[in-house]
């Protein structure tokens, strides 16, 4: 994917009938890119990095499953293109994957505010995550949401040595209860390193 596609419009929005007829084949391959751009840290985070073609991906499946027409189209492209990462950051959904509903519940009440302890690490140079100001994802009793969106600003020097293979780039929390790492493997870098521009 270019690394200039750093907005959807509505011109690179198809027809929902068009799509409905695409839509398994544009699912499937779609799968090789998010698999590559996804990294597990611990037992339950794991970070999506989104580009270009994950967030069209998205729309398209928000308008084809709502089947809102033209009305629908700005306001996803609203939702989804502050997600496309722009020269020099990465963006990242990041998900606590729990299957058991209990389980879910307690897991997250232990992670009040676990969005402020996110960090990427460049060869021992620490980037902290940013994250939405406007959005409380901590309910009253502490549970976090399950959903958060996080962004990474790398400056040029960081930039440089993201793209060197013998640096190392770890992905972590600092959390109280979930303080765990994630070396980002290669392959993930070169993908990643497209969106940094």
């Amino acid at each position: 994917m270019p690394a200039d596609q750093r907005q959807i419009t509505r011109a690179d929005i198809i027809d929902m009938t068009l799509y409905g007829e695409e839509r398994a084949e544009r699912r499937k391959a779609i799968l090789p890119l998010k698999k590559l751009r996804r990294v597990a840290v611990g037992p339950h985070a794991t970070f999506y990095f989104e580009c270009y073609a994950t967030m069209l991906s998205q729309v398209h499946e928000m308008l084809y499953i709502e089947r809102g027409g033209e009305a629908q189209i700005a306001d996803e492209l609203n939702a989804y293109n502050p997600l496309i990462p722009q020269k020099g950051e990465l963006v990242a959904t990041v998900m606590f994957e729990i299957e058991d509903e209990g389980e879910r519940g307690r897991v997250l009440r232990q992670l009040t505010h676990i969005e402020e302890t996110a960090f990427l690490d460049v060869g021992g140079d620490r980037v902290k995550a940013s994250f939405e100001n406007d959005v409380d994802r901590t309910a009253a009793d502490g549970k976090t949401s399950s959903v958060h969106f996080l962004r990474f600003g790398l400056n040029p020097a960081q930039v440089a040595r993201f793209r060197d293979p013998g640096v190392p780039v770890i992905l972590g929390f600092t959390h109280k209860s979930y303080g765990h790492l994630a070396i980002v493997p290669p392959a993930t870098r070169e993908q990643l390193a497209l969106d940094l521009g």
